[in-house]
Order: structure tokens, then sequence, then C-alpha cells
């Protein structure tokens, strides 16, 4: 499949509908580009809808969809693809990405369970992941996702993710908080796990909070601040990949925006710092 990817880079953060009225005010330079979860956005019109477009007109936006279930067993909703890409053409969207993850089985679950870590399983995953490119017209990504529990593992996680990628041609959203909290709730080390990864097809990088359930149990909220050990994590993907870009991931318990915007600004240093630059803050 022809890459027909633009070009987004530096710091971005995630587009909620609370944060609109402080995000059109914002500075300008305040954040490089925003993730949209289209199924938010899709045909919504009025105040809501012209204050959305107002802020696709100022930064790069890309896709993050909640409810493509690229691992469920019903068909692909090929009209909500439709809609996706009629919006990426509408905003000029350079990527979509989903979770390598299920969501439905003759209904809407509401939450993003694990696919069984399966031969089986990665090749319907592929032949699903193949339908939506071709809708689309190009590669989408898919992200690793956190789970918490895994009664098939016929493959490692790290393998399932890799023959998915590889089969599909899709590129890899690389979550770094997943990679910690399944570190944690499955006992193995993060950087092996990261450096097992195929990150030749990293397109951009998650950062996030989570919630600590027991000292042994995290759970994946985006609902606090990125911890330590989370960040320590991203530098080391980015000794790797280089300062790809990266999102600030927040989806309640939202803080005042000038916050959200010292962890921005706190992922662009890093940035900077793995390519031996200084970065000045932009509030």
């Amino acid at each position: 499949m022809p890459d027909q990817h633009q070009e987004f880079h530096g710091a971005g953060l995630g587009l909620r509908r609370a944060l609109l009225g402080s995000l059109l005010s914002m500075n300008q330079g305040a954040v490089d580009f925003m993730e949209v979860a289209p199924e938010n956005w899709i045909g919504v019109g009025g105040r809501f809808g012209k204050q959305f477009r107002q802020l696709t007109e100022r930064y790069p936006v890309i896709l993050h969809g909640l409810s493509l279930d690229i691992g469920g067993p019903d068909p692909i909703d090929t009209d909500l693809v439709r809609s996706v890409r009629d919006l990426m053409g509408e905003m000029d969207v350079p990527l979509y990405s989903e979770h390598l993850s299920y969501c439905a089985a003759q209904g809407h679950l509401y939450d993003l369970l694990p696919i069984p870590f399966t031969e089986e399983a990665v090749h319907h995953v592929v032949a699903r992941v193949c339908q939506v490119q071709d809708i689309i017209g190009q590669t989408i990504a898919l992200e690793n996702a956190s789970y918490y529990a895994q009664p098939v593992a016929q493959l490692s996680e790290a393998e399932f993710i890799t023959a998915v990628i590889q089969e599909s041609g899709c590129d890899l959203l690389l979550d770094v908080n997943n990679i910690y909290v399944n570190s944690i709730n499955h006992r193995y080390d993060p950087l092996e796990f990261l450096d097992s990864l195929p990150l030749q097809r990293v397109r951009y990088i998650h950062v996030a909070g989570h919630y600590d359930e027991a000292e042994d149990l995290k759970v994946d909220t985006h609902g606090a601040d990125v911890i330590d050990p989370v960040w320590a994590l991203l530098a080391e993907a980015y000794r790797r990949l280089g300062p790809l870009p990266t999102l600030l991931e927040r989806d309640f318990n939202l803080p005042p925006l000038d916050e959200l915007l010292q962890e921005v600004t706190q992922i662009r240093e890093m940035q900077c710092v793995s390519q031996g630059v200084q970065v000045e803050a932009v509030g």
C-alpha cells in the first residue's frame, strides 16, 4: 500500500470536549498537534462543531479511534470506517490509529479487551486491518494495549504484536504507559519488551498516567499525571527511535489546561534533550 503519510511532529495533546474553550484561547504554539477520537466528532454540528473545526484549522489533527473492534468476532463496521475516511479527507488528517484489542461481540462491550495471543487470532486481525486500510486508502496504526488477564497465550505479547504489524503492513502506535502497566501486572522487564517490538514501524508515541490499584496492579486510566518510571521509559524510547511525535493522553480528572501544558512541555524538553538541544517553554 502506498505511503500517504503527511508530517506531524513534536508534542501533542488529546482534544477533549471539556477543554474546548481553554484550547481555543491558549497560545498558538503551546502544542504541535492534537489527537481526536473520530466517533466523538463525526456529524457534530452547532457550537461544538464550530469550535472543533476552529481547532482543526489551527493545528494538525490525527485520529485515534475507540470502537473499530479490530480483533472482535463481529463484521467490521464499514459505515464507521467510511465516515472516518471522509473526516480524514475533510480535515486533511495524516493518520488514523486504533487499539490492538476488541470491544464488541453481538453488541458493544464498552471496554477494550485483549485478543488471544494465537496464530489464528493474528490471521483474523490481519485480514480485518487490511480491510480497513483498503477503505481508508492508506496505512493505519495499532496501539499496544493494556490488559489484565490473558487466558490464551500461544505467542508472547510481543510476538503477537509483531506478527500483526508485519503481516498487515500497518504501523505501531507505541504506548509507553501501557508497557509500564503491563510490565507490572504481568511481571516482565519493560525495556526487554520495548526492544522486542518492531520499532522500525513505530509511527508515534502515547504517554499517560494510570491508577495504582495495588503495588502489583496498575490500571490504565489516563486520569492522572505521568509518573517518573513512565517518563524514564519514554526517554528510553527516544534513545532507540529519536524524538518521534508524542501525545499526552488525559481523559478524565482533567486539571487546568496550564497543568496539562506543563507535561506537554516536558515531552518537548525530552525530545530536545534526545537531539542535544534546549527548548524554551511556551505557555
